[in-house]
Formats: C-alpha cells, structure tokens, sequence
C-alpha cells in the first residue's frame, strides 16, 4: 500500500477523511472512502487554486481600475463567505488575509470617486449654466436660419452631462426650456408674419408684371425706360415673395424689361450708325467753326456763324456718346461769338441794328416754321419726332432772345 500523501495544509487519514488546517485547527471538508488518497487531496487542492485565482484576479482588477469600488466590496464579501466552510485545501488563512488587505484600495478608490463625481457634478453644473445662458441669448435675438439648430445642439450637450442635484437640476432645466419654448414661439409668429408679407409681396409683383409685360413693345424709349427704372423700385420695395414663386416672377419681370431695352438698344444701334454720317460733316462744321477763333472781326465772325449755325442744325444728330463732345466744342464758338457781339453791339450804328433786325427776322421764321412742324408731329402722335422739333425749337428759341436783347442794346 503507498504511503499517504502530504501537504503542509491538510492530510487525508486512514479512513479517507479529507481536513484542512487553518489557525482555528484542522477542519474536516469531506470524505475519499477506499479512493485513492493522493486524488482526494489533488481534489481539494485545485479548489483552493480556483479560489487564490478568484482573490488574485480581483487583486489585479482592484488595482488597475476596471472593477468599480461598490463591486469589488460586493466580490470581496461574496469570497469571503465562501472561505467560511470552503471544501479546499490550502493556505485559507493567507487569502482572509489577502481580503482583508483589499479594503483600504477599495476606501481609497470609492474616495477618490467620489471626488471625481463631485468634480464632474461641478463642471455640469457650469456647463448647465452656459447653456442656459446660450438658449436665453438665443431665445432673445432673431436668428431664425440657425437658432432653431443651435438649440437642438445645446439639448443633445444636456442631455450628455450627468444630473445635478433635483433642484439644482430642475432650476437650470427650466431656464433652458423656457428659452427654447421662447424662441420657437417668436419664430414662429416671425414666419408667420413673413409669410403674410410674401403673400403680399407676390401681389404687387404679378402687378408689376402685367404692367412690364405691357410696356415690353413701346417705342416710346425715353418716357417707358422711365417708367421702367420705376417698376424695379417698386419691385425692390415690395420685399420677397414665397421662395416656390420669387424665382418665377422675377424672371418673367426681368424677361419683360429686356425685351424692351433689348429692342431699345437695337434701334439705338441703328440709329448711331446712320448718325455717324452726321457726325463726319459735323466734324466738317466744327473744324470751321473753330476757325473763327479767336474772334477779331466781329460782323464776319457773326455773319459766318449764321451759316455754321444753320448747317450745324441741318446736319441732323450725333452718335449718343458723342453728342457731349460735339455739344461742347460748338457751344464754345457760340459762347465766344455771343460775346463778342454782346460787346460790339453795345456801341453798334443803325446799319449794323438792321442787320441784328434781319436776323430776328430769320430766326423767327425758322421758329414758326419748325414749331408747324411740332403741332403736325404732336397730331401724330409720334413722340420720338416730337421731342426732337422741341429742342430745335428750344435752341432757336434761344437764339431769338439773344438777338432781341441785342437789338434791345440799340433803343
């Protein structure tokens, strides 16, 4: 028969009774009748290894920190009973004392989360408090683009910070619910009332409309262009209609405007290249106009620009963006022989009266002739002659009174 097998803390005897030895004494923990000692004892020893494991996992979770304080109590609590009347072989005293070692980490770690949970109940607290703030800042402006998201983002930061203290919490929570619930009621009556105005804005521009429309096939290019920088301010001041209409209708004004001022600028177009055969002989009247200058014989001075006149009259319009440049310069000999008549006329004989009496005479009926011609154009109704024959008329007009006060010099 083979010898008993031994262990420092336990024996199996003769009659296969299994006792563990702890400082109390030795324990019975179970029976191997007619086994195999050394299997009992092996039985028992590898139980006492699952419990050291037990206590040496929770040891090493302890100190790194995955197992929480409150847990690790519980897992020491629940070993410990186990311990008690525990069926293995082994050193049982050593893991007591191993528990027992346990509990200042365990103190120590439910202090220092402690700590942390009040820190973070602080930050919450400050972070609650901004964002209170943040909504009742929003709740008082009028972001309407944004604000609505910028209030679902400071919720979802609500919602990710831990609770406060009931009151605490239910104090902020209020603030910012407030806030929100503000906000979503001014937007709303802001819409609201930006919708009325839209509707009311659509109104006025299916007016304009029309009205664009109508005039897109005048000729009447100065008065509709007018009446067309007119339309576009009523347009701007009317506001924006509802987004689903405002791109249709303004492309419709728009499409009106350019009709006309497309087809404006196509007869303009026409217009100046027939009016730049004008401007060559104007260029030819000018040169000989300027010649006059300086001015030292008045009579031959004042004789030739009434034939300058007359063929500056006769040769009809310029190019538009000349007509500054062409304006100016035949202006300047007028101005330049008007004072030197002025001048002369002033200490003038009864020869040189009468011929001042035959211009009048001239010129006033070249004024009736072009203002006969201004009735027949205003019966027409052709508008475009008409207010040429109105600045010819303007321009003699002009004439006639210069040599009236002249000839009013000789009284």
């Amino acid at each position: 028969m083979s010898s008993a097998p031994t262990n420092p803390w336990g024996r199996v005897d003769d009659d296969g009774n299994v006792y563990v030895k702890t400082t109390d004494g030795e324990r019975l923990i179970g029976q191997w009748p007619g086994g195999d000692p050394a299997e009992a004892m092996s039985l028992y020893v590898r139980r006492f290894e699952g419990l050291e494991t037990e206590v040496g996992l929770l040891e090493a979770r302890l100190k790194g920190g995955t197992v929480s304080p409150d847990d690790a109590a519980k897992a020491v609590t629940k070993v410990r009973g186990q311990l008690v009347d525990v069926q293995a072989m082994g050193d049982l005293d050593s893991l007591v004392t191993r528990l027992d070692a346990l509990q200042p980490a365990i103190d120590a770690q439910r202090e220092q989360r402690k700590a942390e949970r009040a820190a973070k109940v602080a930050e919450a607290q400050t972070e609650k408090s901004r964002i209170a703030d943040d909504a009742e800042r929003i709740a008082a402006g009028s972001d309407w683009k944004n604000g609505a998201d910028k209030l679902r983002a400071l919720l979802e930061e609500w919602k990710a910070l831990p609770r406060l203290s009931k009151s605490a919490d239910d104090e902020l929570w209020h603030r910012f619910s407030s806030a929100r619930t503000t906000y979503t009621r001014r937007r709303k009556t802001h819409f609201g009332e930006q919708s009325t105005q839209r509707d009311a804005a659509k109104v006025v521009k299916e007016r304009l409309i029309v009205e664009a429309e109508a005039l897109s096939s005048s000729t009447e290019w100065g008065p509709t262009a007018g009446r067309y920088r007119d339309l576009m301010t009523e347009w701007k001041k009317a506001g924006s209609a509802p987004r689903n209409v405002e791109d249709k209708l303004w492309k419709k004004f728009r499409a009106a405007q350019d009709a006309f001022f497309e087809a404006r600028d196509a007869a303009n177009s026409l217009l100046d290249a027939e009016y730049e055969v004008n401007a060559e002989k104007k260029l030819e009247i000018l040169a000989d106009a300027e010649k006059l200058l300086p001015i030292t014989n008045v009579d031959a001075a004042r004789k030739a620009w009434l034939d300058i006149a007359d063929r500056w009259e006769a040769a009809g319009k310029v190019p538009r963006a000349r007509i500054g440049e062409f304006e100016g310069r035949i202006r300047a000999v007028e101005q330049a022989v008007k004072d030197a008549t002025d001048s002369v006329w002033k200490k003038t004989d009864p020869e040189k009266s009468a011929r001042a009496d035959d211009m009048i005479g001239k010129l006033q009926r070249a004024i009736d002739e072009v203002q006969d011609k201004l009735t027949a154009a205003e019966a027409r109704g052709d508008a475009k002659k008409v207010k040429d024959l109105q600045q010819d008329l303007d321009s003699k007009k002009a004439f006639l009174e210069m040599a009236q006060k002249a000839q009013a010099d000789f009284s």
